[in-house]
């Protein structure tokens, strides 16, 4: 089964082109399967049944699993049996009527407006890297880019006279994201003055630079979105994807098209972008309740 499972994530990556991050979450999937199977005296995927599969899913969730994490196990062993069948490594796909469960959607956590311009208006212009900082948040809220995007950006992508940015986002999926005004002056501060000054031997063309002159990397900007909002005196937790859920949500709350927030967002599926429907109707209702008279 091992060599089966070493075969299939060979697969994920060169027939599919699958991220490594996807092939990491699959192969462990698939892996603790394989211990379990190995431990039932299942040497080979032939002589695994739906028994057998529901059997497991059973044991891990009474060892506590979540609900999100039992599905990702599903789809795993979904795919993987799936593969087996199409290569007639095993007789038949006896994964298929496997169910998905139900998950409970949450609506994503958002800053109003005028947080948003606390988190902004806290960053130090006048101190080392708060060109930087502030180019970096102004991107992120502007634009709703993902983190892992923001630290990717380089200087080839970036098109301020258009004000446009091209990024790669899940999947090595590309598209183009525009940039707000605030945003491209901004960005034009920290590359006129302050990143000219962080070059070293070591710098490729990343837009964003630590001291040392290396690009960014996602921890260090989780670190200082919260030490500016820490600043600015904001209670609730702040991260770089609170940012990216507020972009969504304020574009759809100002009457934009939600087809286009996904296309912005880099959503393969329209379902992920209704849920900042949800969020814009919650926020409607609070409204309704507190000014209407009979709310």
């Amino acid at each position: 089964m091992r060599e089966d499972i070493e075969d299939f994530i060979l697969y994920l990556a060169t027939e599919r082109g699958l991220s490594d991050n996807y092939q990491l979450s699959t192969r462990r999937s698939l892996e603790t399967f394989a211990t379990w199977a190995q431990h039932k005296q299942l040497a080979e995927p032939g002589a695994v049944t739906l028994a057998h599969l529901q059997d497991f899913l059973a044991e891990r969730k009474r060892a506590g699993l979540a609900a999100s994490s039992i599905k990702l196990e599903i789809v795993a062993l979904k795919i993987f049996f799936r593969w087996l069948a199409l290569r007639t490594r095993i007789p038949h796909d006896v994964a298929d009527v496997l169910p998905l469960p139900r998950l409970e959607r949450y609506l994503p956590e958002t800053l109003n407006e005028m947080l948003v311009e606390h988190l902004l208006a806290a960053v130090d212009t006048t101190q080392p890297l708060g060109l930087r900082d502030r180019a970096m948040l102004e991107l992120l809220y502007a634009s709703g880019l993902r983190a892992s995007e923001l630290t990717g950006a380089r200087l080839e992508t970036l098109d301020l006279d258009n004000r446009m940015i091209r990024v790669t986002g899940k999947g090595n999926k590309t598209r183009i994201v525009p940039v707000g005004t605030k945003a491209c002056d901004a960005i034009r501060a920290y590359l006129a003055t302050e990143r000219p000054r962080l070059v070293s031997k070591c710098t490729g063309s990343h837009v964003f630079l630590s001291h040392h002159g290396k690009s960014l990397t996602t921890s260090r900007l989780w670190q200082i979105v919260k030490g500016t909002a820490k600043r600015a005196g904001i209670e609730t937790r702040v991260y770089p994807h609170l940012l990216r859920h507020s972009f969504a949500t304020h574009l759809l709350g100002g009457g934009a098209d939600l087809r286009i927030i996904q296309e912005m967002l880099g959503h393969a599926d329209i379902s992920t972008t209704q849920i900042y429907t949800h969020v814009e109707s919650g926020r409607l209702k609070a409204v309704h309740k507190k000014f209407h008279p009979r709310g």
